[in-house]
Parts: structure tokens; sequence; C-alpha cells
């Protein structure tokens, strides 16, 4: 594709370390328009069936970076990559449980303008071999003119395919948001539908508590857990609310319904 030819799309994936079943729950307390596909060896993808970023006047960026902050919050368990692209750049977010979100930006033409350390920290984050595939990561922030943003999405994918990572066919970064909703439906992928948050949660409560952090789900260090997350979330909404983001509003919003809910855990459990 060349990168000074045509307008360019608009669009977004977030690949999920974990499998469907586990990103199922959290992805529903979004409450929007998702598809949900196995993308590989313990990774899955959702694909915006919407495009809020047209519609709110919000930068693509900044709406999948607040989706995938609450998604990675929420499950704690398994990071979040956000791959993102506009009409004039293209970038990824990597969220991690409660860690501060990575980033790294391109302009159209390919120029590098993120940092390499946000890269470094990107690779060690998602538990990259520190040789390799830093080595192969390197590449994509170097100046490069047969290299668009496009590109460089395409590339940081096929350094991911070490990790397992196997998008379906035809699901490729950097296409137009509707020929994705299209190729992903054609590949079988689940469009996510809203339960209610009481069904929602406790279906992500169940997950949770056959993983790692199911001490955390009862008791004393469920009443913990579900109060950092309310000192979180409420503060984060109301900024949400004050700068008209629906993606950090949706963050804040799980959050405080995540931490509510946690505190009544065990009466949701006897209902």
């Amino acid at each position: 594709m060349n990168a000074t030819s045509g307008q360019r799309p608009v669009g977004a994936l977030l690949l999920c370390r974990a499998d469907p079943s586990a990103v199922r729950p959290p992805a529903q307390l979004l409450r929007e328009q998702l598809l949900l596909a196995p993308a590989g060896d313990d990774w899955s993808v959702l694909v915006p069936e919407g495009k809020p970023w047209l519609h709110g006047g919000e930068p693509v960026e900044q709406v999948v970076t607040g989706w995938a902050t609450a998604l990675a919050v929420s499950a704690a368990t398994w990071p979040v990559v956000a791959l993102w692209w506009d009409r004039d750049r293209a970038g990824l977010t990597l969220a991690a449980g409660f860690r501060r979100t990575v980033g790294y930006t391109w302009l159209a033409d390919g120029t590098p303008v993120g940092e390499d350390e946000a890269m470094r920290t990107f690779a060690a984050r998602l538990a990259l071999d520190p040789v390799l595939d830093v080595q192969a990561l390197e590449p994509l922030t170097a100046p490069d003119p047969e290299s668009d943003a496009h590109s460089r999405l395409v590339g940081l994918v096929a350094v991911l395919t070490r990790t397992g990572l196997a998008l379906p066919t035809g699901l490729l970064p950097g296409e137009n948001a509707d020929r994705l909703r299209s190729v992903a439906l054609a590949q079988g992928a689940e469009q996510l539908e809203w339960s209610g948050w009481r069904d929602a949660v406790r279906a992500e409560l169940d997950v949770v508590e056959g993983g790692p952090l199911g001490p955390y789900v009862r008791g004393p260090k469920a009443r913990v857990l579900g109060a950092a997350q309310l000192a979180v979330g409420v503060p984060l909404l109301l900024w949400g609310i004050g700068r008209r983001s629906g993606g950090w509003s949706a963050a804040g919003v799980l959050l405080v319904a995540h931490g509510a809910l946690g505190l009544a855990y065990d009466r949701l459990r006897e209902g």
C-alpha cells in the first residue's frame, strides 16, 4: 500500500493474550459492539463493529486505549495490545493490569515518533525474547522510506506470531473497519451481546475464580481488591465524563462495577 495515495482507513484491533472464554466476560462489560475470535495459542482478537471515534469526536487511539486499559485492569492476569490507525498516524498501546500503559506511534508514511525505550518496555511486559524478538522489533523503530505505518503494524504482528499469535485469515491491521468486520464474521467471530451487569460480572468472576486470582474473589482479599478498583474507577469515570471520553468512561464504569460487585461477591453467589 502506498503511504501517499488515497484516503487512509481508520480502525483498530484489540489483541488479548488469553483464550476467548477469559476475554468474553470483561469485553461484554464494555458494552460496546465487538466481535470476538480466537487468534492462536492463548490469544484472542476483538474487532470493533461500531465506529465510536467517528461519532463522538474522540480519536481512535484514545477510544481503544480506554478499552484496552479497562480490559487489562479488569482481567489483571493477561495483557492487551491495542493496534490503531487513522488518516495521519498508526500505533500500538499495551495495557497490563494496573501498570501504566505503553504506547508507540508512527506517522502515516512510517516515520517513527515513539521512544525506543517504550518498545523495549513493550517487549519486556509481553515476555518476548530479550535478544531475538527485541532485535526483530528494532527495525520498526528505525527510519525506512519503504515502510509506511501499515507495514509497521504488519511487522509488529509478525513478531508477535513468535508468541503464538495467529490472526484469522484476512484480518490485518491497517484495513478499513468495515472490511475487518466482514472478514471477522466470515471467519466465524462471535458477536458479543450485553446480558446485564449481574450476569456479565458473575460470568467473569467464574473465570477469575478458576485462575491465579481465585483467592482474591472472596473474603478479605476480595474486599481489598474491590476497594482498590473503586478507588481507581471512580476518579477515572469522572475524568472520562469531564473530557467526554467514551473509552476512558467505559474503563471507569467497568472498574466501578467490578469493585462494587466484587465486594458483594458472596451475596451474588447466593442469588
